[in-house]
């Protein structure tokens, strides 16, 4: 078993990656001190797989599990679907040294994230990310919120985990399109803080996509740890935890314009990541080749890494830019890289340079979801 710290005074915790880590879930929540009473929030389809095999650990280890059940998919996120859980959270009586468990992927971790820290005002939570999204990303660092209609993540809090478990034994049972999808996040950290990684992406590609653990564990420890130090130092984005969002403003307004259905968030942010490095080569002098190299990683990953919209798509693009959490004084702030591995938040980027970021000048241009879903 791996660990990797997040560094937060009292507050630090662990995350722990490895095999067979569900069955030890009830015996590392007894460590932590919890009272009796909990509930494990999942969703239509992770419950029917590791539900199950979370309560016995619990109930082995002395809790009081209660399941709740939440849609899958990314219109859960939604205060609606929080307020269901609240209901269920008070008919199981759960208290103030109750805690929950967020058993699922990124939207799971995010909506159980929500809840346990809105509800009694507070409540200890224990992520199991059973997706890659999830276990190199949202799981870790405490930032968990619902959407609205407006945009993506506009209502949420900082809350964070008490422990993180990272089973990669789920990993195994992934569809093939949500494992991609978590490869967009692997790729970001590469871009983002550490070009050796980025490198031995490059060579090992094949094996990840193969889900060879031997590659896998190191892989998502390192995206750990580089998301662990930024949350110890910057925990609550006042400053460098900016640089996590390399390409979220664009993939975030995609998701938002799509009607968060028609790409799932690896795959939206695959393209805003793209669409960064072209701007990155305008703006901050990023060279042709890193950018040649970023496309060509994703496209190996098998995500997308342009889109071709509409002129209404594209005016309702730019509009939900501008309702993204970066903006200062009315203007979009975009994370740039000067080279692979270095990055700057805070720049700025005329509306006007977005349009020809979002696909390559040459050949023909690939098909995506919403090129035939936005209106003319």
């Amino acid at each position: 078993m791996r660990v990797v710290t997040v560094r937060l005074g009292e507050r630090s915790y662990s995350i722990k990656i490895g095999r067979h880590l569900g069955a030890r879930l009830g015996a590392e929540c007894a460590r932590l001190g919890f009272a009796a009473r909990c509930a494990v929030i999942t969703d239509t389809h992770v419950g029917p797989r590791y539900a199950a095999p979370a309560v016995r650990s619990l109930q082995a280890a002395g809790f009081e599990p209660v399941v709740v059940t939440v849609p899958a998919g990314e219109p859960a996120k939604c205060l609606k679907v929080a307020a269901a859980c609240y209901d269920q959270l008070a008919a199981h009586r759960l208290e103030r040294r109750s805690f929950i468990v967020a058993l699922g992927g990124g939207v799971v971790g995010d909506v159980a994230g929500f809840v346990a820290a809105t509800y009694l005002r507070g409540l200890a939570l224990v992520q199991a990310p059973t997706t890659l999204l999830a276990q190199v990303d949202s799981s870790v660092g405490g930032k968990v919120g619902v959407n609205l209609k407006a945009g993506k993540n506009l209502v949420g809090a900082f809350h964070q985990p008490r422990l993180v478990l990272c089973d990669l034994d789920t990993l195994a049972t992934l569809p093939a399109r949500e494992f991609r999808a978590g490869l967009a996040e692997v790729i970001k950290y590469g871009i983002i803080a550490d070009a050796a990684l980025f490198g031995r992406l490059e060579r090992q590609m094949p094996r990840l996509l193969a889900r060879d653990p031997q590659v896998l564990a190191p892989v998502i420890q390192r995206c750990c740890e580089i998301k662990a130090a930024v949350v110890g130092e910057d925990e609550t984005e006042s400053g460098r935890r900016a640089i996590l969002n390399f390409g979220h403003t664009i993939g975030h307004a995609l998701e938002a314009i799509s009607g968060y259905g028609t790409y799932l968030h690896g795959e939206a942010i695959a393209i805003g990541q793209t669409a960064a490095a072209r701007l990155s080569a305008a703006v901050l002098g990023l060279p042709p080749s890193a950018v040649a190299r970023v496309r060509e990683l994703f496209r190996r990953a098998g995500l997308p890494t342009e889109v071709h919209l509409r002129p209404r798509a594209l005016v309702r693009l730019l509009a939900a830019m501008r309702l993204d959490k970066k903006v200062a004084g009315g203007e979009v702030r975009f994370v740039l890289a000067r080279r692979l591995g270095e990055v700057e938040y805070g720049q700025r980027v005329g509306l006007e340079a977005i349009p020809p970021s979002l696909a390559a000048a040459e050949g023909n241009p690939a098909q995506t979801p919403l090129q035939s879903a936005a209106g003319s």
